[in-house]
């Protein structure tokens, strides 16, 4: 899904949970104004394109992109459970209703991993765990976390 190089090598190993200091961004190719642009810090994937940034550059490239705090928009989507690709690049938007599906589709997600934290318990315990926030076309903002797989 990703091209050659070391763009992609940081997208793999954030997926892996390897890179728990930087934040992963996805945008869309149609809020974007040139996805080459962005090519030479980021992996194109299907739709848009993949950033992974440290931590503080990350969240400020976060908020350049989509004019919100990375932190007050995840607080926000904390609000709504929904299903968020590993990938990071696609999710099912809660709201979407018969016939509806072209009408949701995932314009950003900021995402984060976690390592595995034995003393939290749940989900922390079984492993590192990567937290994903993300925006539909629609408006809906949501939020998922999974462990990562083996």
């Amino acid at each position: 899904m990703s091209e050659d190089g070391e763009e992609s090598a940081l997208y793999d190993a954030f997926l892996r949970g390897e890179r728990p200091e930087d934040i992963l961004i996805y945008l869309h190719e149609e809020g974007v104004g040139s996805i080459d642009d962005l090519l030479e810090i980021g992996t194109r994937v299907e739709d848009g394109v993949i950033l992974v940034l440290p931590g503080d550059d990350g969240k400020a490239a976060f908020q350049s992109a989509t004019g919100l705090d990375a932190m007050d928009f995840a607080g926000q989507a904390m609000q709504t459970d929904g299903d968020i690709a590993e990938d990071c690049t696609s999710g099912s938007c809660p709201e979407v209703g018969d016939g509806e599906a072209d009408e949701h589709y995932v314009k950003f997600v900021f995402a984060f991993a976690e390592e595995q934290n034995e003393a939290v318990g749940g989900i922390y315990a079984e492993g590192d765990v990567i937290h994903a926030y993300a925006a539909c076309a629609c408006g809906t903002t949501y939020s998922d976390k999974w462990v990562v797989e083996e």
